[in-house]
C-alpha cells in the first residue's frame, strides 16, 4: 500500500450554484496546483488535466461538439493550445468530440494505443489529425508521460489486449501522480482487466475515473478494495444502458468513495492545494 506521508489528504467539497462564481474560479490565471476537470459531455468520456504551470492534457472528447463549450468555460478565450490530446480507445462516445477539438485548438501531440477501431467516423478523426499536422504517438503498458514532478504511468493496454477484438480492451489506462495524489483514468476497461491491474500494480489511488460509465461489468469490489479511491467520478448522461448501474454504485459506496456523476453534478473540478483535495461542482 502506498504511504500517504505525514499529511493526510482531506476532501473539501464546494457546491457552486452561481455561474459567475464558478467562472471566477476557472479564470483565476495560470494554475500553481494540479487541476482535474471531469467534463459533462453527456453519455461519453472527457477529462481535462492541467498540471502546475498550465500544461494541458485532454483525455477523450465525448460523443459530440459539447466538449468545445466545456473547454471554453475553463480555458481563456485566447488559449487555443492543448499540449496533449489522448484518445483512450476508438469508440465514438470517446473520440467524436476530439475531431472538433483538433480543428479548433492547436494540439501538440495526439496520443492513442494505436488501433483504429471499426467506427466509420474514425476516418474523420484521422483526417483532422492529418490536415492539422498533429504529431502522433502510440503508447501502451509500461510507457510514461512526464512533466517536471508529474507523471502519467501507462498501465494498460498490454500487447495481448491490443490483439483483442473488443475495442474496450484497448483502453489506454493511465495513473497520474502529481502533488502527492494519484488519479487513475480507466477508459472502458472491464473487471477482468481491473483484476490484472491489481496483480501488477500498487493501485492505492485518491481519484478514480470510473470505468465504462458505471457499467456492472466494471468497478469490481476486489479492484475497488485494492484501489481505495477517496473520490470516484462517473462520466454518464441520459442513456438506455442503465448506466450507472445499481451494482457499480453499491460497490463504490462500500469502499467509502465519494461519488460524483456528470448527469447530477455537471462538470466537476478537482484541485490539489495545501495538502487538500478540493472539489468544485456546478450543480
Amino acid at each position: 500500500m502506498r504511504q500517504r506521508g505525514l499529511v493526510i489528504l482531506t476532501i473539501v467539497i464546494f457546491i457552486v450554484f452561481d455561474v459567475f462564481v464558478w467562472q471566477q474560479i476557472l479564470f483565476s490565471g495560470l494554475n500553481k496546483n494540479t487541476e482535474l476537470y471531469f467534463l459533462d459531455v453527456g453519455q461519453g468520456d472527457s477529462q481535462l488535466v492541467i498540471l502546475p504551470g498550465g500544461v494541458k492534457i485532454l483525455i477523450d472528447g465525448g460523443p459530440d461538439k459539447k466538449v468545445l463549450s466545456e473547454l471554453a468555460s475553463i480555458l481563456r478565450p485566447t488559449d487555443r493550445y492543448i499540449d496533449l490530446v489522448v484518445m483512450s480507445h476508438p469508440q465514438t462516445d470517446h473520440f467524436t468530440g476530439l475531431i472538433d477539438v483538433i480543428k479548433r485548438y492547436k494540439v501538440g501531440v495526439f496520443i492513442s494505443s494505436g488501433n483504429p477501431g471499426p467506427a466509420k467516423s474514425y476516418a474523420s478523426l484521422e483526417k483532422a489529425i492529418k490536415d492539422n499536422n498533429v504529431p502522433r504517438v502510440v503508447l501502451g503498458e509500461g510507457d510514461k508521460i512526464g512533466y517536471e514532478e508529474n507523471n502519467f504511468d501507462v498501465v494498460a493496454p498490454s500487447k495481448v489486449l491490443l490483439l483483442s477484438s473488443e475495442p474496450n480492451d484497448w483502453s489506454l489506462t493511465m495513473n497520474l501522480e502529481s502533488q502527492g495524489i494519484k488519479a487513475l483514468f480507466t477508459g472502458d476497461i472491464d473487471a477482468k482487466e481491473e483484476a490484472s491491474l491489481v496483480q501488477k500494480y500498487d493501485l492505492d489511488i485518491d481519484v478514480l475515473k470510473v470505468a465504462h460509465h458505471g457499467s456492472k461489468f466494471s468497478s469490481s469490489l476486489a479492484f475497488l478494495r485494492a484501489a481505495t479511491p477517496q473520490i470516484a467520478f462517473i462520466e454518464v448522461g441520459r442513456n438506455t444502458y442503465g448506466h450507472p448501474t445499481k451494482d457499480a454504485l453499491e460497490r463504490l459506496a462500500a469502499v467509502g468513495a465519494q461519488i460524483f456523476r456528470a448527469d447530477q453534478n455537471g462538470t466537476v473540478k478537482i484541485e490539489v492545494a495545501d495538502s487538500k483535495i478540493k472539489v468544485f461542482t456546478k450543480k
